[in-house]
């Protein structure tokens, strides 16, 4: 079974810092923060970040959407177990004649455990934007214990970008600040040639549709990159604004989408956008599959979320379902974080050339353990069976 190299995934997006720590009510009044919300900061908020740095038991995390996802498939873990049962056996079978690194593997596979990408470090490279001041120097520290690749453009111009979650005994407001994130220049990052290096080692490359917002010249120099060299291109729909607000962006990089990612909301006003006069997600995605595509050696796959309910995805001119995994409500903590962590064990598959149902079997398991967890955090050693 083929195992990931270093740099085999690639992903380019948004970095943030999370900075997470308990406040109380005076806090979220001194900043006009409700107890459970999501807002961009404003003026009035750019002393909140430096004062939650100072609590006492602040935790930093590597954040953004692509950096969160690249970094979950860098820590996770596959162990081998029964394989699919003969319908889905057929989709693998053709998923593997036009993506022959999702192997077709047998009704009975080796039970064996094997570690996927915890070893060797570095599988996943990580390409974005940060400022060279404190909260850059504790991203990049985070990033490297996390074992991604992180190569990012510095610049003076703007402050590293910032997500503070301010926790209220079971709520947690969030506010972000992207600032340097929306600074990325292609022409002084990804073009120079010790960087291109490492787009170009690379076999996966994954990107967030938020980056369509900061650089789509950047989305367009690798998916092509992608396309020409006949290795595979993932895209996320990431929000329901991309689509309406960022559509010609977006449709300009779709013929190179070899694998397409959202969720059913994204879904649904993606399919409004461009008129498929639809709300089926299944049917969407079937149509979303048949969108132009320029290598036509990959018939695109879509995969579409869709929270408790079973996860929507295409191969060849079939629509398959695939079950979630079970959970008690009473379990949930938080799941913000659920469509990057699928994305994520998804990705950790894909690298390692495992079959369409492995990795969206990845995809659910690495998504039910962070909805468990506070933020986009994870155990220190999955246990995917």
């Amino acid at each position: 079974m083929p195992t990931a190299s270093q740099n085999a995934l690639f992903g380019m997006g948004n970095p943030l810092l999370d900075i997470s720590a308990v406040v109380d009510k005076d806090f979220l009044d001194k900043y006009g923060l409700k107890p459970n919300d999501q807002i961009l900061a404003e003026e009035k908020h750019k002393a909140l970040f430096e004062e939650m740095a100072k609590k006492t038991k602040v935790e930093y995390h590597a954040g953004g959407s692509t950096q969160n996802s690249v970094k979950i498939a860098q820590k996770s873990v596959s162990q081998y177990g029964a394989g699919p049962p003969c319908s889905l056996t057929q989709h693998a079978r053709l998923a593997s004649r036009c993506y022959p690194e999702m192997r077709y593997e047998p009704e009975r596979v080796v039970v064996s455990p094997q570690w996927m990408i915890q070893e060797p470090h570095k599988v996943a490279t990580f390409f974005g934007c940060i400022g060279k001041d404190h909260f850059g120097e504790i991203l990049k520290q985070k990033a490297a214990e996390a074992h991604v690749d992180a190569h990012y453009y510095e610049q003076t111009e703007e402050p590293t970008g910032t997500c503070a979650a301010c926790i209220t005994g079971d709520n947690r407001s969030l506010i972000a600040n992207l600032a340097a994130a929306n600074c990325y220049k292609k022409e002084k990052h990804l073009d120079l040639d010790g960087n291109w290096s490492l787009v170009e080692k690379a076999r996966v490359y994954y990107i967030a549709g938020f980056f369509l917002t900061v650089s789509p010249d950047s989305i367009l120099k690798v998916a092509k990159h992608a396309c020409e060299h006949n290795k595979i291109f993932g895209l996320n729909l990431s929000a329901p604004f991309i689509s309406q607000f960022f559509k010609e962006p977006l449709m300009k990089v779709m013929p190179y989408v070899d694998i397409l990612f959202g969720n059913e909301t994204e879904a649904a006003t993606f399919a409004k956008e461009q008129g498929f006069e639809t709300d089926d997600i299944a049917e969407i995605a079937r149509r979303v599959q048949l969108l132009p595509k320029v290598n036509k050696n990959r018939q695109r796959i879509v995969v579409f979320t869709q929270g408790k309910d079973d996860t929507v995805a295409t191969v060849g001119d079939k629509v398959t379902m695939f079950p979630v995994i079970d959970i008690d409500q009473n379990d949930i903590v938080d799941t913000n974080g659920a469509g990057d962590a699928f994305v994520g064990g998804f990705l950790s598959e894909l690298v390692q050339e495992r079959s369409l149902e492995q990795c969206i079997r990845a995809g659910h398991y690495a998504a039910n353990i962070i909805i468990q967890r506070t933020g986009c955090t994870f155990p220190e050693k999955p246990d995917f069976h």
